[in-house]
């Protein structure tokens, strides 16, 4: 099922800053439950299980984008990056070009003069934003042609998320950062209702991660403890795998409340759930937002380990209910 979540959710364009389709889609799925809700001023949502929450949990529903930052003399485009991604790993990749008026135009990430039979060291060209353009599938061949499509500067850039599921119970798609977490909570509000009744919890899913201030404001005064979720890192010098739900002791902004994190390890060994304790060197999460902002919470940070983060993401199902899995934990201990 959590699959099925997650094809939902990278379905709908949601880069940070163009939040707002995906957070009423959520809200209107949680409010058939019968879940209160509120969107803060910057489009957060908030679902309440029960009165004056204790405990917040928080996944963010905002992805990688782009934004038109020039339009070139031949009708081609420069991008400029909505949070941060290796070019090589979305060039080639199909795009929707979204103008002020709500109309979608299709196109495709490349490098500059990317046919080989014409720049022979194509291979060679450093994969660099500035080098980087969009081709727009409509017949322009100049600037003025594409300003009268009504694209400008400042449009959005959606990349196609290439969703999978495999046989072999991995998932693959863009964005599962952290749109898979945002699929679990989902999973539980919508199918773990009974458990979840009158419990003190809220669940905050934040929609400026990316750029780094997702979830520094919107938090009740009466929240004392935020668990995290968020994708986990795989790749060398760190533990997590994709079959695992990873428990972070620190990251790149410092490290995590050392006894929710002791908390989250026991949870796991009662529970035979499987798990790695681990570092992520080039990492910070709402969590780190949410103290840089001033709050006096403790905070856990824990996810599902995902293969080429901000890349050609994969992880597997194993993962994802391991990680669910210790979310039900935690809460049946509030």
């Amino acid at each position: 099922m959590i699959e099925k979540f997650i094809k939902m959710l990278v379905d709908i364009d949601s880069p940070s800053g163009f939040s707002s389709d995906i957070i009423n889609f959520i809200e209107s799925k949680v409010k058939e439950k019968g879940y209160k809700t509120s969107v803060t001023k910057k489009g957060a949502l908030k679902v309440y299980t029960g009165d004056k929450p204790l405990y917040a949990l928080s996944s963010h529903i905002d992805t990688l984008g782009g934004m038109v930052k020039e339009i070139n003399y031949d009708g081609t485009l420069k991008i400029t990056q909505i949070g941060g991604y290796p070019n090589n790993s979305f060039e080639g990749s199909y795009c929707r070009i979204r103008n002020i008026e709500g109309k979608v135009f299709t196109g495709t990430y490349l490098i500059k003069n990317p046919s080989t039979h014409v720049n022979r060291d194509v291979s060679k060209n450093e994969r660099t934003t500035e080098n980087m353009i969009v081709r727009i599938d409509e017949e322009v061949k100049s600037k003025e042609d594409v300003l009268k499509l009504n694209i400008n500067i400042g449009d959005f850039i959606f990349f196609d998320p290439k969703f999978e599921f495999t046989s072999s119970g991995f998932v693959k798609t863009r964005f599962l950062d952290d749109k898979a977490c945002a699929a679990i909570f989902l999973d539980i509000l919508l199918n773990e209702e009974k458990i979840l009744k009158g419990k003190p919890l809220l669940f905050y899913f934040s929609n400026y991660e990316e750029v780094g201030h997702g979830a520094s404001t919107g938090f009740d005064d009466t929240v004392e403890e935020l668990i995290v979720a968020d994708m986990g890192v795989v790749g060398e010098g760190v533990e997590g795998d994709e079959y695992s739900v990873s428990i972070c002791a620190k990251d790149s902004t410092g490290p995590y409340d050392f006894q929710l994190k002791t908390e989250l390890v026991e949870i796991c060994k009662e529970n035979n759930i499987p798990f790695k304790i681990d570092i992520f060197p080039y990492y910070g999460s709402d969590g780190s937002a949410a103290l840089r902002a001033g709050y006096d919470i403790k905070v856990g940070l824990i996810g599902p380990g995902v293969s080429a983060s901000h890349g050609v993401e994969r992880t597997h199902i194993k993962g994802l209910k391991a990680t669910k899995d210790l979310i039900m934990g935690y809460i049946k201990r509030k």
